[in-house]
């Protein structure tokens, strides 16, 4: 087989995460090692970018400062929500033949290796050559054949970090709180909360994920149970909690729907459902101190908050999507899997096929009986994944002083 030369073409999809850079870099930096690469392109705003012929040269970029925007958050390419159909994808590629790119990495989620699949559909009707490869990025941790995504551990860091302050805060002056976190089909978010526990008091007390129906009489019962025996109570619920039916809780407690430009029911952009939950607290068990935060985006872009093992895995995906299309010439989705029990991950290229367009959902094992919280397997499973030095809080030891008056 000819070796293939021509331009590489890199851009972002979907939301941003806190490591989603390194896979860039790692892109940019690798393909300036193959002599077949003529240019490396950055398409500015994503799939839109491409369309527009939106293009940054990454080629002429200075070392130094791609690796300043590694360590940065958010998308450095910008990105986009469009969700390209065929028609939207064929101009896509009209655009790259025009510049004739023959390698096209796209960092994105379900609906970005959805979109790599079309792309590789079209060029191999047209007999162009063009290796596609979808390199894997979510905070959410929902694609397939992955044993975690990178941008997961840094955000799920940010989400235990939180939930730690949180402990000492609640603690300091006793109430109820309901923390939302995203995760519209998967809970994995929401349920790395819990690794923010250390002493026997500290919450989250109860986790909600989108996997196990909600019930908000089983809420209020769950809550006075924990409440009554600790005086405090402290949740962690995923936006996308659904009742028996399937009907989001936010449609429910608010008795109207409210829909992206994707068709889906508005789960973030407000703090409604933690308002709903923590008023149905407040009514339901008279408790007056009862206080909800919703995070919405604040995990995918926060600064400081990167798990080591998170940055250096999302810049390994981007060195091997670019060592699979120039060294084997092939197209796919590169996956991270782990070997082994206690920690070592891998990676593998698997047909886009697989991962393109579907939904991970947390195993049932990673869920306890009761449907409000995790097990240690979970614990078990996530807890590398937020990286080493992961903070943790302390507690006074000095003995209570024998009291005179009140003896």
């Amino acid at each position: 087989m000819s070796r293939l030369e021509g331009k590489v073409l890199v851009a972002q999809g979907g939301g941003p995460t806190p490591v989603i850079n390194q896979s860039i870099v790692g892109v940019a930096l690798e393909a300036r090692k193959f002599s077949q690469v003529t240019s490396i392109y950055g398409a500015v705003h994503g799939v839109r970018g491409i369309i527009d012929e939106n293009f940054v040269d990454l080629t002429r970029e200075t070392t130094h400062n791609l690796e300043q925007v590694a360590g940065t958050p958010s998308s450095g390419l910008l990105s986009t929500r469009d969700k390209p159909d065929e028609e939207y994808c064929a101009r896509m590629f009209e655009v790259m033949q025009a510049h004739d790119i023959r390698y096209f990495f796209y960092v994105g989620g379900n609906d970005s290796s959805d979109t790599v699949r079309i792309v590789n559909e079209q060029a191999k009707a047209a007999n162009y050559e063009l290796r596609s490869i979808h390199i894997p990025k979510t905070i959410d941790n929902d694609l397939e054949e992955n044993d975690h995504c990178p941008g997961f551990g840094s955000a799920a860091r940010f989400v235990a970090q939180a939930f730690s302050g949180i402990n000492l805060d609640n603690r300091a002056i006793q109430g109820v709180y309901v923390g939302v976190i995203m995760g519209r089909h998967a809970g994995f978010l929401t349920a790395s909360s819990a690794l923010a526990r250390k002493y026997f008091d500290d919450g989250p007390h109860l986790v909600y994920v989108p996997e196990r129906h909600f019930n908000i009489e089983k809420l209020l019962a769950d809550v006075d149970r924990i409440y009554s025996r600790l005086g405090l109570c402290t949740i962690a619920v995923s936006e996308g909690i659904s009742d028996s039916e399937g009907i989001p809780m936010i449609t429910k407690l608010r008795g109207k729907e409210e829909r992206d430009s994707h068709g889906n029911v508005q789960l973030s952009g407000s703090g409604a459902l933690g308002d709903l939950l923590a008023d149905s607290i407040r009514e339901g068990l008279k408790i007056k101190r009862v206080r909800s935060d919703t995070f919405g985006y604040l995990q995918r872009s926060f600064m400081g908050i990167q798990s080591d093992r998170d940055a250096r895995e999302a810049r390994e995906v981007g060195e091997k999507a670019v060592q699979y299309a120039m060294w084997d010439n092939v197209d796919g989705s590169v996956v991270i899997r782990r070997p082994v029990l206690d920690y070592s991950v891998d990676y593998e290229l698997v047909p886009i096929g697989k991962v393109a367009g579907k939904t991970r959902h947390m195993p049932e094992n990673f869920i306890n009986a009761e449907g409000n919280g995790v097990t240690d397997d979970f614990l078990n499973y996530c807890r590398p994944l937020l990286g080493s030095n992961f903070p943790e809080p302390h507690r006074l030891r000095a003995p209570a002083v024998t009291r005179i008056l009140k003896a």
